[in-house]
């Protein structure tokens, strides 16, 4: 066809969770909740592991950068997801969907690895305890935030290179909440099949290679503990399950989506939701707030910034300039 019988695309259509207006409203209500619950949470690691030295180690110090990469992965598409549940035309410029393929490859991506970065900690707590200070350095702590976010720059240029000169001149209606890259790439007006499995290779090869090293980290921990004490061994045992059910939560939905690329597209909206929304709220809880060092610190913060006597000043000063 000659370019003057297309009719470019310059919007998408995001299809987003159809039904009727109370089911609507009802997902309205639940995913504001939700983001709001992500917001806080999130954002209340931040500022504990922050405010509190004794939270100033390693451990935390990746813990805090897990809890903002949620906060980004749960903010690329969110929003604009609950803005469309009161829109009657739910549409996005092809700029705005572009933009969106880039920050969920570039957080997604980053909470992989930040994730190993983890796992690592974990290993040289559990298996090498006389040189975790050692090993452990403040660079090499900054080290292991850095490459998450270099690994998420690489896969995000890798993966949009692969769609911002396709063609788009047919159907712009994508079946989820936000513009994912093997639903954009399908209304593309030109064979797509080389793209979409280079699309599946370095996205497969990034969660799997990740996942992989998880799982031979924990698995390496498992047996390094074995001959220990059955304390040691419960505590470790508590802890690796947390960890795995996170891991697992996060990676199954990403490995079915990208390795297994002919599931179904409502399936996969459904495993998008885990990954954008479920995963940076289980985080906090699974990750941090079970642990007592954690608790303490925030009951600390409490007593600093929430004492009665302060909250009671603070509104007799709100109340006494309303009424100047």
């Amino acid at each position: 066809m000659n370019e003057t019988n297309h009719s470019w695309v310059t919007e998408f259509v995001l299809l987003g969770f159809s039904g009727s207006q109370e089911l609507q409203s009802f997902l309205l209500f639940i995913f504001s909740l939700l983001y709001l619950a992500i917001l806080l949470g999130n954002f209340l690691i931040i500022l504990t592991v922050t405010s509190d030295s004794r939270l100033h180690t390693p451990m935390y110090f990746l813990l805090a950068n897990l809890s903002f990469i949620d906060i980004c992965v749960a903010s690329f598409a969110t929003p604009k997801m609950i803005a469309d549940f009161l829109a009657e035309c739910k549409t996005t410029s092809l700029e705005a969907c572009l933009a969106q393929i880039f920050s969920v490859h570039l957080f997604a991506g980053g909470e992989m690895v930040i994730l190993v970065s983890m796992a690592y900690d974990h290993y040289v707590a559990i298996c090498k305890p006389l040189h975790y200070t050692t090993i452990m350095s403040r660079r090499v702590c900054i080290t292991l935030v850095l490459i998450p976010w270099g690994v998420g720059l690489i896969h995000t240029t890798s993966q949009l290179a692969f769609t911002v000169n396709l063609p788009f001149c047919g159907p712009n209606q994508v079946d989820s909440f936000f513009c994912d890259l093997p639903l954009v790439t399908k209304l593309a007006c030109t064979d797509t099949y080389v793209i979409s499995l280079l699309i599946v290779a370095d996205s497969g090869f990034l969660s799997l290679s990740s996942f992989l090293l998880l799982v031979v980290s924990y698995t390496v921990i498992l047996i390094t503990v074995r001959n220990r004490s059955s304390a040691s061994m419960a505590k470790a045992r508590s802890t690796l399950t947390a960890h795995i059910t996170v891991v697992t939560l996060f990676f199954g939905p990403c490995i079915f989506i990208y390795v297994w690329p002919f599931s179904g597209y409502s399936v996969d909206k459904v495993l998008a939701v885990f990954y954008t929304i479920f995963t940076p709220i289980l985080n906090p809880v699974i990750y941090t707030l079970r642990t007592k060092e954690v608790k303490a610190a925030m009951a600390k913060l409490k007593s600093r910034y929430l004492k009665s006597g302060q909250v009671s000043a603070v509104i007799r000063n709100v109340l006494f300039l309303e009424m100047k």
